[in-house]
């Protein structure tokens, strides 16, 4: 099942720090099957208040973006962003198309 990085990150200071960063982080998601499926764009925000940025980035499942996050290669590049944006990073289990809103309820 698919699974998901997703980051909502604040206070971005973007920096040689973040431009090495973005610069690097593609060929840490490559031997993973990651991709990004949101980076960058801005939210049409319809109720409440938002801030920040969304970056979401795909997976085979949740393996997958767990050796990614943990791989070398990553964690080499991580502190280049986190000493310059705020904010939570959650890995997450995805639904399959046949998922519907009752199905938490069982």
């Amino acid at each position: 099942m698919t699974a998901y990085a997703i980051a909502h990150l604040h206070d971005v200071e973007l920096c040689d720090d973040i431009v090495d960063y973005l610069n690097g982080i593609d060929a840490t998601l490559a031997p993973f099957d990651g991709h990004f499926i949101v980076h960058g764009a801005r939210p049409e925000v319809r109720e409440g208040e938002w801030r920040g940025d969304l970056i979401a980035i795909a997976f085979p499942d949740l393996d997958a973006a767990r050796a990614w996050y943990e791989s070398h290669a990553y964690q080499r590049i991580l502190p280049l962003r986190t000493k310059h944006a705020r904010g939570p990073v959650i890995l997450i289990d995805g639904v399959d198309e046949r998922h519907r809103a009752t199905d938490i309820l069982r």
